[in-house]
């Protein structure tokens, strides 16, 4: 789960880590008395679950209020469009109005799960404020890596190591070394995927302060962090991803028109892989799930027939823990609630498997059973859409 800017850093503000003073505004008249309240001058940032505002027109200096009404009326009137939010954007209903910042230096932290190490690893980069991909490209040696044992946590010589890492003086490196160990709680209490921090900046003064703040947390999690789901904006979630979500259903949106409903995570990744290699473009990745009821596959299904892309789709079910019979009951239960004519092409095998091809060949639904993935994938391609 993505959390936006202003509350990532309300996290940041409870683990002593230093932020903005900022005022969360949803209208143009807001925006404006928090840029008076905050001395006549600010940033204002939309707020969206994407990366690249600034490049985007969503993040911008403004020197009265009135300049701040107007950027937030026009912020507030749009989606924004990044390489992280696809063609239709993301749309914009909060703002973040902050006070200016004094920069003298502009750094990059951040924490992620390293696959390598199969543990936690602090990045930092002096190359701060700057896309960080780009980075990773052209300059990797500027990125310095710090794996940190989850049994001990991060270690004093660490943050030293790291502090030195960044060139920082005595003047700073005590108080950016705390930071650190505050960002590495932040991402251990609350079982964050990522935490980052872009720029980190070292004030005129020699502040440390978090700019910006991006914090993603682990969804597999979130029943140990009630007060974390307030944080949700479905607004800013894909609707079907949201709605499957909700049903407990494994679903990520694609950009194919192939349907795919399938029983099992290693199963539906091999799916996409041979629909992809026959030619033809999966719509989605979702996994039922193994105790699935008739209820349960036919709102999976139905999350399937609701995007308006797919034009076919694919079964692949291995009975095991979810019989072929209850997956045929609820695809057709589906399949009659919602009138839908799309062609099914589907491939099943174990348990009750023939009471299940029985359910779906006489229930009237335009259906073509395959034996074989590979058949099935074949069959997908063929059909005319």
């Amino acid at each position: 789960m993505n959390i936006h800017e202003f509350q990532s850093k309300e996290v940041f503000a409870l683990y002593g880590i230093p932020v903005p003073r900022g005022i969360v505004a949803t209208t143009p008249a807001e925006a404006k008395t928090a840029t008076q309240e905050l001395g006549g001058q600010s940033v204002v940032k939309a707020q969206i679950h994407a990366g690249g505002r600034g490049k985007s027109g969503g993040v911008q200096l403004v020197r009265s209020p009135g300049e701040a009404e107007e950027a937030a009326q026009r912020m507030l009137a749009s989606n924004i469009v990044t390489p992280q939010t696809g063609p239709d954007g993301a749309p914009v209903e909060k703002l973040l109005i902050e006070e200016l910042a004094d920069i003298k230096q502009e750094l990059y932290v951040a924490l992620t799960i390293d696959r390598g190490h199969r543990g936690p690893a602090i990045l930092v980069s002096t190359k701060g404020g700057m896309d960080i991909e780009e980075v990773a490209a052209n300059n990797p040696e500027d990125i310095h890596t710090e794996p940190v044992d989850p049994l001990s946590g991060l270690m004093p010589f660490q943050t030293r190591r790291l502090v030195r890492q960044l060139g920082l003086g005595p003047a700073v490196a005590g108080d950016a070394a705390k930071v650190l160990s505050a960002l590495y709680r932040v991402f251990v209490e609350n079982d964050c995927t990522l935490v980052e921090i872009n720029p980190l900046i070292i004030t005129g003064d020699d502040r440390v302060v978090a700019l910006d703040a991006k914090i993603n947390l682990d969804d597999d999690s979130m029943f140990r962090h009630a007060d974390l789901m307030a944080y949700r904006d479905i607004n800013q979630e894909d609707p079907l991803e949201a709605q499957a979500s909700d049903l407990n259903i494994a679903y990520v949106n694609l950009d194919g028109d192939v349907g795919c409903l399938v029983n099992g995570a290693g199963l539906a990744m091999a799916t996409l892989d041979v629909t992809n290699a026959a030619g033809a473009a999966p719509a989605n990745f979702l996994d039922v799930g193994g105790g699935a009821t008739p209820e349960k596959v036919a709102n999976a299904v139905k999350i399937i027939l609701s995007d308006p892309n797919v034009k076919r789709v694919l079964v692949n079910i291995f009975g095991g823990i979810l019989r072929c019979d209850i997956a045929g009951e609820g695809i057709v239960l589906a399949y009659k609630e919602t009138g839908s004519t799309v062609p099914l092409v589907v491939r099943m095998l174990g348990t009750n498997v023939v009471e299940g091809k029985e359910i779906l060949g006489t229930s009237g639904l335009p259906v073509v059973f395959a034996e074989t993935l590979t058949d099935a994938a074949d069959a997908i391609k063929q059909l005319k859409v």
